[in-house]
């Protein structure tokens, strides 16, 4: 009966960390672009329209990963999310500088290191009040950094979540704020055949 307790709450914990990671980033999206259509209104009626176009696509999308996660297919890759992240970033007025690349990561670590894309970068829109974004990609891991405020606030449900991922994966997560200003967020995974 313990292990049918323990199991279940282990799969209540996946349950609530994947529909946060797939929700969190298409709502911050959607957020943004309705707040920029709405800002556009009748200045600039054509880009407004286009901004609630994607605003639709994202809705679609979201409604699209979480059923997806429901039937427990996921279809995060480090290259779909730095063409999200991209959007997302120029979207919330975030001047990006993102690679155009992965093929320096290890294919093994996609899936894994675009959920720490995807979360990364929805906590710079969300939190981080920032202007501009950087994120590096060495053979086993993602840095990404911004030039925000910075919060030494505690990790919140995201950032929890994605290093109980990175953790079981043998990886670590290195998450705070920098000096004078701004936050990082770095993840190592363990190479194939042992070692970061």
């Amino acid at each position: 009966a313990e292990v049918a307790r323990l199991a279940a709450e282990n799969e209540r914990i996946r349950i609530a960390r994947d529909l946060h990671d797939l929700l969190g980033h298409s709502l911050t999206a959607i957020t943004v672009k309705a707040g920029l259509a709405r800002r556009l209104g009748s200045a600039d009626p054509a880009r407004a329209v286009g901004q609630i176009a994607e605003v639709e696509e994202l809705s679609r999308q979201a409604l699209a990963e979480v059923r997806a996660a429901v039937s427990s297919y996921r279809d995060v890759t480090l290259v779909g999310e730095l063409a999200r992240g991209r959007e997302l970033l120029r979207a919330s007025g975030i001047a990006a500088d993102l690679p155009t690349g992965t093929d320096v990561i290890d294919p093994a670590h996609s899936e894994l290191l675009g959920w720490a894309l995807r979360e990364g970068l929805t906590n710079v829109v969300r939190h981080a009040h920032a202007t501009t974004c950087a994120v590096r990609l060495s053979p086993h891991g993602v840095e990404i950094t911004d030039n925000g405020i910075g919060s030494s606030a505690p990790a919140g449900d995201g950032l929890r979540g994605l290093r109980e991922r990175v953790t079981a994966a043998g990886g670590s997560v290195d998450a705070g704020p920098l000096q004078p200003s701004g936050w990082r967020l770095r993840v190592s995974l363990v190479r194939h055949g042992g070692g970061t």
